[in-house]
């Protein structure tokens, strides 16, 4: 399977899990795909659902994919706007960086944000307690090549194809009133904040909304997938324990490029929440509710036309 890979770069985007998640997926012919926690909008695009309901609290990415949906961004604005900055920040060097994310801040333009999410540092989106953007430089004003550039603008291009023949709805709301719209023919991919390793991303993220997280899900007469880390070489994730061990958990080793120091990156034991029995687990469900996914047919088909 080939990953479409979206043009807003985000820390811990899941692009290598993608197959492994939409193997799993179980959504109805009539359902339509809900993301309430969007990021990147790797999988969801991925799966290339013909209706889905795309949110997210970060108004920022909201406002860039409706912008490219509706033709208010293009590839051809994109190229412009990223030659444009991009030799300044050649010339310049990192306080270019710093008058954009400076301008940003204050003017909120979606080519900003895709300009800040493709040169700060490791691609983390991240907001103080104002709301402003506030992540470094990546220290390399050479960033944006020609290559680099016709990258993201075939980034661009494909992900409007993908968008306008479809009945995708990018809209900024919680997540719970995101999961209260599902019905028991849709489907819900939940990609939340992971509680207790790094928060702050936009709004900060606690037990409390855990705990709502939780309740939803439980609720849903939606089928879902949550994507959430089970462990890593030093702990286990404290969550999966406390709310999620009424359902059933996949685990697979997944590696993060997150560190600013390649020997300090190390594996995560990414797991895979379900509310419905694995596909290709014919089995009855588990007193312990945690099974071991080794390898999978896939049984989700993402529709190909575009």
């Amino acid at each position: 399977m080939k990953i479409f890979i979206p043009p807003i770069k985000c820390q811990g985007i899941k692009s290598k899990m993608v197959p492994w998640i939409l193997d799993n997926v179980n959504i109805s012919r009539n359902g339509k795909w809900i993301e309430p926690f969007l990021g990147s909008g790797v999988v969801g695009f991925n799966a290339r659902p013909p209706i889905a309901e795309f949110s997210d609290l970060n108004p920022h990415i909201i406002n860039f994919y409706h912008a490219v949906q509706h033709s208010e961004i293009t590839p051809a604005s994109v190229r412009v706007f990223l030659e444009r900055e991009g030799e300044c920040l050649a010339r310049i060097g990192e306080d270019h960086y710093y008058t954009i994310r400076k301008r940003f801040n204050k003017e909120k333009n979606p080519l900003d944000f895709l300009f800040l999410s493709r040169a700060c540092f490791n691609g983390i989106i991240r907001f103080n307690s104002k709301g402003e953007f506030n992540v470094p430089f990546c220290k390399k004003p050479d960033r944006f090549s020609k290559a680099y550039i016709t990258k993201i603008v075939n980034q661009v291009r494909s992900f409007y194809e993908l968008s306008c023949s479809r009945e995708w709805n990018f809209s900024q709301i919680d997540f719970r009133l995101a999961i209260d719209c599902a019905n028991g023919d849709d489907f819900i991919h939940c990609d939340p904040p992971y509680f207790g390793r790094h928060t702050d991303y936009f709004n900060s993220w606690n037990e409390n909304d855990e705990i709502d997280l939780f309740k939803k899900l439980l609720s849903t007469k939606a089928n879902f997938i949550l994507s959430t880390w089970y462990g890593n070489e030093y702990r286990q994730n404290p969550v999966i324990e406390k709310y999620l061990k009424e359902f059933y958990i996949l685990k697979q080793n997944h590696f993060y490029h997150v560190g600013a120091k390649e020997s300090n990156r190390r594996p995560m034991i990414e797991a895979l929440v379900l509310n419905f029995q694995p596909l290709e687990l014919n089995l009855p469900k588990p007193e312990t509710k945690q099974l071991i996914l080794m390898e999978q047919k896939s049984r989700y088909r993402p529709h190909d036309n575009v």
